[in-house]
This record gives structure tokens, C-alpha cells and sequence, in this order.
């Protein structure tokens, strides 16, 4: 393998509450004793170029000087003045520039090239481009101390900086102090009143001196091959940049949101699936709420695509499958096992390869039935052609979970996919519910998807229903699932046991259609 994914590290103080329970807390120890050891051998001194390096570095802030009163801008000046000194140091961090590490290689071509990027430095810099340039000082600190003398340090774009290993460390153990050093970058780092969880990703990038590519040309790859592989599918042409008090609430939000798991500000609010024709409450869709202590409850909409972006989506994911199957293990101690629950699970939960494993082991740990485990997936990751897929699909049925199809009718279904792997249940798009009585197009689709659900033998849920005439034509078309706030709301636990346990209030509504008793 040429190069490791780049892999988010940042708010992992949090991260550790995000595994299952039965993940054994000796599995980080590896990682921990390879970081403990090298910050010991640090400690003995630094090489000629790093102890160069260094008196530079003091150049720029003599002793006494605090880099907060000094300013970005004052010290590129300062920079610039020492001629062609500034030319082979970064001027915040004090590392090498891009051109000493190509000397490096030059001279030890037999290595590995490590990248660590700090991906939070520029939108920092947006709008505090002072406090950027004081977090990136710190996180140099901690590099000083943590590499071995034997690498070398070299500070390649601006949040970005690269570690050259010895011939000495093969790549896979390159990669594993890698690893160490990223997870201990992540720590919080403090400027006055100010507390920050970097987010830091990294990548190995092995050199193979047969291949004849120049070294130059090999950190230019290599350094373009990252920055791409984070750019993401999102970013737009031409797009007008935001304003830097939209760049601060967005950065305040993911600083939130890292911490947000470690104080117990997310929780699970369950939604009733109620089954029309059994005139009875079937189990609950298990979604993610954010009290934020000053912010209040922050609406899905904004935080989930937060935590896709911030490559949280897996940490959270396990934390919230874990707190789902703990709770349906409560609706069974209290006779109420036929109740499921469903988890929403992204693509990158279902590509990762020990998913399948990590929802057996969950639900050993609970004791909990997989038959009282519902496992919703978007239309495009349920009709994925990928062989890991679609081997995951067939184990989780295998195993007795349920599968279903949330959004149904917004994407371009592969119908041959629903039919060979046989989904339990299709979900119709609110979109297509919302005043389905009245609008002849919604109408349309929800009857064709009806249709299909019927001739592929797979239950179909309408969701977001909100309203008794959408319930009621939904109904006579032949649905009998349903969801929305016609049924009840997400609630918390307490209140969906009530909501289950009150029988007259649900035959009440399905059979007279009494409004005054939905939420």
C-alpha cells in the first residue's frame, strides 16, 4: 500500500466514549506506549539542523517575548529582515522549508515521507490570524519534543508539515509512530482563555528510489495527493467566500461539537413507527439530538453535516448505535421485545471493515435480539453496487437485522439491487407525503411506490406524516407503516414507553381520526 488514509484524530479525549463498550481498553495501548517512549528519548537533545532550527526559532522570539502581543504580521517582518536566514525557515513554526527537506532526501533518499496537517489553521486564520499562528507555535512544541533526533521536521504549506523517517523505520512502523504522534497533537492546546482541539489528519507516503521519481516531484505529489484526498466532493466553483463571522460560528461549532460527546450533550430522542393495521406502535427511529449548554437544542440540520465533514460520523455513529441497542435491552426487561429500533448507519460506518463485527459485538454486549435491531440506510448506500456492501447486507440479514430504505423515491434506486437483496422495508420521503391528499404528483409517486414495495414483498413506511387527511389516504392506498408528528414526535425514553403502553390513544386516532390527541 503507497499511502495510508488520511485519518481525523482531532477531539479523540471525546472519542474514547464512543466505542462500544465491549471494545477493550487495551487495544489503544500500543499507541500509547509508542508515544510515551519517544517523548522520552526526545528529551536528550536535538540534531545539528534541529538545534540550527532552533536558534532561529529564538531569533524570532527572544526570551520574554510573548508571541500573543507580537502579531502575525510583526513577525513576518521580523522574518524578512534576517535576509537569507528566512528564506530556509518557516516563519511561525521555525521548521525547514519545503526545499531543506528535498535536500534531505537528497542525501537519505531510503525513507518515508510523513504528512501532518493542521486543518483547522486556515479557517482560523480567517478571522484570528494571530491566535492561528500561536496554536500552530504550541503544536510545533510538542512536534520538537515528540520526533527523534534521527527525522527531520519541515514545515511544507501552511498548516502542514512534513516528517522525514529514517531509512532505519520501514514503513509500517513509520506509520504506527505516525499514528502516536498524531493522536498526541490532538490534545488540547490552551491560549489564555481560549481552549482548542486541533484537528489533525496525516498520511504515510513511502519512497521508492526504483521508481526514478525525483524527490522534488515526490513531495510535490505527495503533498498535492492529500491536500485533494481532503478537499472533498462539495466544493463549488467560484464559490463567494464567507463572511469571517460565518468561518468563527462554524469553527466554534465543530470546537463544540468534538467536547460535545465527552459532556454527555448528545442523546437519542425516539420517533413511534406505528403499524396501522395492527393498530399498534411497532418500535422507533433512534435520531440524534445536541443540547448545547449555551446554544440550546441545535437542530439536526446543522450539526449532522458537521459531523460528516469534520469525519466524525463513524465515532458518533458507533456511540449512537451502542446507546440505541442499550435501550431497546430496557424495552425488553420490560416485556416489550418486539419493539425494534432503528439506526440510521452512514456509507463510512458500512465501508469500514469491521462494522458487521462491531454490530454483532454491541449486540452480544446488551444481550439484545438482532431482531430488535433496524439498520436505515439512504437510498444511494443501499443500492450500492460494491461488492462490501453487498456482503455487508447479506451478513446483517443473516445475522437477523433488519434492513431498511430511508428517503426512498429522492435518488435513482437501482430496482434490481432492492430486489436481490430483499430490504425489509422502504421509507417514502416526507417530501412526497407532505399534502399527499391534496397534490396529484405526490400522489403518483407514493401509489408507485406502494406498488412496488407490494410486488417485491417489502414493507412500506410513509414518513413525515403530520397530518390526519395524509394519514387517512395514505392508508386507504394501501400503506400501513407510518411515522411523523401525527404519531407523536421524538421523545425522550420515558415518554415513548408511555406512548407505547397507551393503547386507547392510538386506536383512538387510527379509528375516529381525533387530532386533538396527536403531538
Amino acid at each position: 500500500m503507497s499511502a495510508m488514509p488520511a485519518v481525523v484524530f482531532g477531539g479523540l479525549a471525546g472519542g474514547a466514549m464512543l466505542v462500544a463498550p465491549d471494545v477493550a481498553w487495551w487495544g489503544f495501548a500500543p499507541m500509547a506506549v509508542i508515544a510515551t517512549l519517544w517523548i522520552a528519548r526526545l528529551r536528550h537533545g536535538l540534531d545539528d539542523v534541529t538545534r540550527r532550527v532552533g536558534a532561529m526559532n529564538a531569533d524570532l522570539h527572544p526570551v520574554g517575548a510573548a508571541p500573543s502581543a507580537t502579531g502575525i504580521a510583526e513577525l513576518e517582518s521580523r522574518v524578512a529582515s534576517l535576509g537569507h536566514r528566512a528564506r530556509t525557515v518557516h516563519a511561525i513554526s521555525g521548521f525547514p522549508v519545503r526545499e531543506r527537506l528535498v535536500e534531505r532526501i537528497v542525501e537519505v533518499p531510503h525513507g518515508s515521507l510523513g504528512l501532518i496537517a493542521f486543518d483547522d489553521f486556515d479557517r482560523l486564520s480567517a478571522f484570528d490570524p494571530d491566535l492561528a499562528g500561536r496554536v500552530l507555535l504550541q503544536c510545533a512544541a510538542r512536534l520538537r519534543e515528540m520526533v527523534p533526533i534521527e527525522h527531520f521536521l519541515a514545515q511544507l504549506d501552511r498548516g502542514l508539515i512534513g516528517i522525514w523517517f529514517a531509512p532505519a523505520v520501514d514503513p509500517r512502523q513509520a506509520g504506527d509512530l505516525l499514528r502516536a504522534i498524531a493522536y498526541a497533537l490532538g490534545a488540547e492546546v490552551r491560549d489564555g482563555d481560549t481552549r482548542l482541539i486541533p484537528q489533525v489528519t496525516f498520511r504515510i507516503v513511502p519512497h521508492d528510489v526504483g521508481e526514478g521519481v525525483a524527490p522534488e516531484v515526490f513531495v510535490t505529489r505527495a503533498v498535492a495527493a492529500f491536500s485533494l484526498s481532503d478537499a472533498g466532493a462539495t466544493a463549488v466553483a467560484d464559490a463567494a467566500l464567507p463572511a469571517a463571522g460565518q468561518v468563527r460560528d462554524r469553527f466554534a461549532l465543530e470546537q463544540d461539537l468534538r467536547r460535545a460527546v465527552e459532556r454527555g450533550e448528545l442523546r437519542l430522542a425516539y420517533q413511534p413507527l406505528v403499524d396501522a393495521r395492527a393498530g399498534g406502535i411497532l418500535g422507533a427511529e433512534a435520531l440524534i439530538r445536541w443540547d448545547h449548554p449555551t446554544r440550546g437544542t441545535i437542530p439536526p440540520s446543522h450539526f449532522v453535516p458537521v459531523i460528516e465533514a469534520m469525519g466524525l460520523s463513524s465515532e458518533v455513529g458507533t456511540w449512537a448505535l451502542n446507546t440505541a441497542v442499550r435501550e431497546a435491552r430496557v424495552w425488553a426487561t420490560m416485556g416489550l421485545e418486539h419493539l425494534r429500533v432503528a439506526v440510521n448507519v452512514s456509507s463510512t460506518q458500512l465501508e469500514e471493515p469491521g462494522f458487521l463485527q462491531r454490530v454483532q459485538r454491541t449486540l452480544h454486549s446488551h444481550r439484545v435480539s438482532a431482531a430488535q435491531l433496524e439498520i436505515e440506510l439512504t437510498e444511494s448506500v443501499a443500492t450500492s453496487n460494491t461488492d462490501h456492501c453487498r456482503t455487508t447486507f447479506e451478513a446483517l440479514r443473516a445475522l437477523g437485522v433488519r434492513l431498511a430504505v430511508d428517503d426512498f423515491g429522492t435518488g435513482y434506486s437501482g430496482f434490481s439491487s432492492l430486489r436481490a437483496l430483499a430490504f425489509d422495508k422502504i421509507k417514502i420521503d416526507r417530501e412526497f407525503v407532505t399534502h399527499v391528499d391534496t397534490r396529484r404528483d405526490c400522489q403518483a409517486i407514493c401509489n408507485s411506490i406502494i406498488a412496488l414495495g407490494r410486488g417485491l414483498g417489502i414493507r412500506v413506511l410513509a414518513e413525515g406524516v403530520e397530518r390526519y387527511a395524509e394519514y387517512q389516504w395514505l392508508r386507504t392506498h394501501g400503506c400501513d407503516v407510518f411515522q411523523g408528528y401525527l404519531f407523536g414526535a421524538p421523545m425522550e425514553p420515558a415518554a415513548f414507553i408511555a406512548r407505547v403502553q397507551d393503547r386507547a390513544w392510538l386506536a383512538d386516532l387510527l379509528g375516529t381520526g381525533g387530532l386533538a390527541h396527536a403531538s
